[in-house]
């Protein structure tokens, strides 16, 4: 009888996963690594053979939110060629991406952060940036595609796009996780692509 060879653990994921558990199953507690060696089932010495730091450990989280939206970006960008449906379609995947990862959400928002480096802080902001950039270089194709208008110059549609996208990672976090991002977002998308666009 052949014996299944057991799958070896990527101990980085696994800390990485325990860590996202950690931030969504312990709101407003301080994540230290002796917990985290705890939950993943090793020494603390065995966390820092494949982190540096706890800093490297977020970083790790935030490559990895970076790279689950990014690539899903490039995705409906190719996908979708109307402008209101690509807009539509990068908010919703933001919103269903924090629902799905209430964990990430208090990196995103900063509330995991508090305490940390400002290195962090700056990664997330430079992935708001990201998105920012993203959303401009949709809306400025309005232009291109005459699909629709803006009926506000491009800065500013890209500013309350986002806006309401962080306004509802906000709230989920606020309210440990209670309020889903995606709640309402059905009936909300209409009322804000009527004050983005003029079809």
């Amino acid at each position: 009888m052949i014996q299944a060879v057991p799958k070896k653990i990527n101990r980085r994921e696994q800390i990485l996963q325990s860590l996202a558990q950690m931030l969504e199953n312990q709101p407003g507690s301080p994540i230290t690594t002796a917990k985290l060696a705890n939950a993943v089932g090793v020494s603390e010495a065995a966390l820092y053979r494949h982190f540096p730091s706890k800093a490297k450990m977020f970083e790790g989280l935030i490559s990895f939110i970076e790279e689950t939206l990014f690539s899903r970006i490039n995705r409906i960008l190719q996908e979708e060629k109307q402008t209101e449906i690509r807009c539509s379609a990068i908010l919703t995947l933001i919103l269903t991406f924090a629902e799905k990862n209430p964990g990430m959400c208090r990196i995103l928002n900063g509330d995991a952060l508090a305490g940390e480096t400002d290195r962090l802080r700056q990664r997330v902001a430079q992935l708001f940036d990201r998105l920012d950039t993203q959303l401009k270089q949709v809306f400025r194709e309005t232009e291109i595609r005459e699909d629709a208008q803006l009926r506000l110059p491009v800065n500013a549609s890209s500013n309350l796009a986002l806006a309401v996208v962080q306004g509802r990672i906000g709230e989920f976090v606020r309210t440990e996780f209670a309020h889903s991002p995606t709640q309402y977002w059905k009936e909300q998308w209409p009322a804000l692509a009527h004050a983005l666009f003029v079809f």
